[in-house]
């Protein structure tokens, strides 16, 4: 009860700007599922998010939780970790990177992240100073502000010469794409090289999904071409061992010729790297062991998987009037799906698609507005393919049901 001792007005509030300006996967997804009719008996089929992590086919390997069991028990992971991480674990990551390079990483390149969303957050903390700006795709990932354009699923060459002023800094990639699934030829990203060379701005590649390739072009990492332009690469282990909840991931400077170290960027990383949050110690030590004893055949069985429902997301959408695939998606574990709405009765855009689609099928599918592209839907094919049909089935039921009368 009020007795009149206490203050005439609180002196604090939430912050309104945050509010309006966070928009994240998660939270439309949220809104999403919260539409879905409880009285439903039919499973939810979760086309939304890219994480596969319960259905069995997309298990990741038994080594993986082994060593994690074995880093915890061996009780040499139970300190704080040093900055940038364990020296072992760095060299670990860059001998695994290094694989696919014309040169050799150092340890000292290596930057351990709690996932790729905060090696995202680290960077562009580093490089905010009023005024700047980095260029992003779009459609993207929404961690990112998007900026760049896009042209059929590769990056516009042009468009970025022509949003790029004097205060950019850099360009984001994301390859293989979320929320496109495209993989970039080498020729693309040697382009993209020589165009940020010629802008004077480094790339940062969002490699999240690296290796995550099955269609006609294999995946590239931008770093190969770290001798013409400086590459800061992001990646994690979520996607390519389908563990996105174990938030393990790094920031790698891929510069030869030591650029990053010249620009302060280095010494940058390293004093906020001090202020921030650990990956925890005992995932740092399991990471060695991951990244150098998985083996290939746990690789090829996802790429498998992924291929072949890719193959059915393709042909399926083919068949539902409403929706259209422009390019059958070759990486990652999701496609974008243009909403065809002259056709459908009743729909306003791609939010009240989603909406109707989780209450009357108890399907869950991601607004293309999320990723930047209104009318669009981003659709994850990472689900058992039983799953993935009767999830399509029940999305040409809707059509059928809101088909606009002729």
């Amino acid at each position: 009860m009020d007795n009149g001792d206490g203050p005439k007005k609180w002196g604090f509030q939430g912050n309104a700007e945050l509010n309006a300006s966070s928009i994240s996967v998660r939270g439309v997804l949220n809104r999403v599922y919260a539409n879905l009719d409880k009285d439903d008996k039919r499973p939810t089929i979760p086309l939304g998010r890219a994480d596969p992590t319960e259905f069995p086919s997309y298990q990741t390997t038994r080594l993986a939780p082994d060593a994690v069991a074995n880093a915890a028990f061996s009780y040499n992971f139970n300190c704080y970790a040093p900055t940038g991480g364990i020296a072992e674990t760095r060299r670990a990551v860059a001998e695994y990177l290094s694989k696919d390079f014309p040169y050799q990483l150092s340890p000292d390149d290596v930057y351990l992240a709690a996932g790729c969303t905060q090696a995202i957050e680290i960077v562009v903390s580093v490089f905010a100073r009023p005024n700047a700006n980095i260029l992003l795709p779009r459609p993207g990932y929404p961690q990112y502000e998007a900026r760049a354009s896009k042209k059929g699923w590769e990056v516009d060459l042009d468009s970025i010469e022509a949003l790029a002023d004097e205060n950019t800094v850099a360009m984001v990639i994301i390859n293989p794409s979320n929320p496109c699934g495209n993989v970039f030829t080498s020729q693309h990203l040697k382009k993209i090289a020589e165009t940020a060379r010629k802008l004077g701005i480094f790339v940062i590649s969002d490699e999240v999904y690296s290796h995550l390739a099955f269609g006609s072009n294999p995946f590239v990492p931008m770093g190969v071409f770290g001798s013409i332009v400086p590459v800061l690469t992001l990646g994690s282990i979520s996607k390519r061992w389908i563990v996105p909840g174990w938030r393990l991931g790094w920031i790698v400077t891929c510069d030869p010729n030591g650029i990053f170290q010249q620009s302060g960027f280095v010494e940058g990383i390293k004093n906020y790297l001090n202020i921030t949050s650990d990956t925890p110690t005992n995932m740092q030590g399991a990471l060695t062991q991951i990244l150098k004893h998985t083996k290939e055949d746990f690789f090829s069985k996802i790429i498998n998987i992924l291929r072949e429902a890719s193959d059915i997301l393709y042909d399926r959408i083919n068949e539902i009037p409403c929706l259209i695939c422009p390019h059958k998606p070759e990486g990652s574990m999701v496609a974008m799906v243009k909403l065809n709405l002259p056709l459908l009765e009743g729909i306003i855009d791609d939010v009240d698609f989603c909406m109707k689609l989780a209450k009357e099928e108890s399907v869950i599918v991601l607004p293309g507005i999320t990723v930047g592209l209104k009318n669009w839907l981003r659709i994850s094919f990472a689900i058992e393919l039983s799953s993935l049909e009767d999830g399509l089935g029940r999305i040409k039921a809707f059509y059928h049901r809101h088909a606009k009368k002729e």
